[in-house]
């Protein structure tokens, strides 16, 4: 059906297909570790700056 490049253009697909699905797989894991890292921090009492000028914005509103 592919002729002569069939093996060639089955290999690509392959690789590809393992690339994206190790990139897919890296994410995930990256974003729990981002996850824990994060809560670690915060469980320190290292809080993000969004949700310092979120209590701060609504402090000033209370004054």
């Amino acid at each position: 059906m592919l002729g002569p490049y069939t093996g060639f253009i089955a290999a690509s697909y392959g690789i590809v297909l393992l690339t994206v699905l190790v990139l897919i797989l890296w994410i995930i894991l990256d974003g729990k570790a981002q996850a824990k890292a994060l809560a670690e921090l915060e469980a320190r009492g290292i809080t993000r700056r969004s949700a310092r000028k979120t209590q701060s914005s609504s402090s000033q509103l209370a004054n």
